[in-house]
């Protein structure tokens, strides 16, 4: 009966999962020293989502970086908040989350609006070339979500860094201290290289509906103004055929950062 519940939970988050925004709230972006935080993992679209509850067989990565170093992010099988740490040091954390693959059956017609949707052209494009417009496919997917989280002022290191993502966010300014005007980079990577040519958006939690988009340049580099302070989310989906042996067409890889950014940016 365990095997199957667990079996049941397992099939019901991947289902969840399918083409939405996934990403990490943490229940403050600003917590005391020696305080637990909550690390709640969200699924859905418009910065509105479900809670993924605590599945260990979805987790290939679930770990904190601070001034202490790298740990693993604990939680209780079936919890939401989907993960507790313990806040030991000053400074920035930044917390990351990648799963596992999990796999996707499309109809021809939802995949390709799908694909509209994302930006996803140069699949678009291939599926056309191969008489393939119309398919069903099957499709993985994997989910590689950040957290930026700062104890006390901010100082002279930091607010983000890499932790090796398969396809990763990096905010390369600090969006807690950004003044009114200034711009906020941040660097899209795949594999630990810079990924061009790719759609980043950033979505304000507050208003969803504002939102800010731009293209990864050839260092991966896009650029925002971010239109007004509260809880941010920067997005980017990057989509590949399916290596050989993958019981898979195509393998997508769905990044997201959130952060808390200054009011009046």
């Amino acid at each position: 009966m365990k095997t199957l519940a667990t079996l049941v939970l397992v099939l019901a988050v991947r289902a969840s999962l399918a083409a939405h925004d996934m990403w990490i709230e943490p229940t403050s972006f600003a917590p005391e020293l020696g305080r637990v935080l909550g690390l709640k993992l969200r699924v859905g679209d418009d910065f509105r989502g479900e809670p993924i509850p605590r599945n260990d067989e979805l987790i290939e990565r679930f770990v904190v970086v601070d001034a202490n170093g790298q740990r693993g992010v604990v939680g209780r099988a079936g919890a939401d908040p989907a993960g507790l740490l313990r806040v030991t040091a000053t400074g920035p954390m930044v917390v990351g989350y990648q799963s596992r693959p999990n796999p996707v059956a499309l109809t021809g017609a939802k995949f390709t609006s799908y694909l509209k949707e994302q930006a996803l052209d140069h699949v678009l494009a291939l599926r056309e070339q191969k008489g393939q417009a119309h398919a069903d496919v099957r499709e993985q997917f994997i989910r590689c979500a950040k957290s930026l989280v700062r104890t006390g002022p901010a100082g002279a290191l930091p607010a983000d860094r890499t932790l090796g993502l398969t396809l990763e966010l990096v905010a390369e300014s600090d969006p807690s201290s950004l003044a009114p005007g200034q711009e906020l980079p941040v660097r899209l990577t795949y594999l630990g290289r810079p990924l061009a040519s790719v759609r980043v958006v950033a979505v304000n939690q507050r208003n969803p509906w504002d939102r800010v988009a731009a293209t990864s340049d050839q260092d991966g580099r896009a650029r925002f103004r971010l239109t007004e302070g509260g809880t941010w989310m920067v997005r980017a989906v990057h989509m590949i055929p399916s290596p050989a042996k993958t019981q898979a067409d195509w393998v997508s890889y769905w990044a997201s950062l959130t952060f808390d950014a200054a009011a009046g940016s």
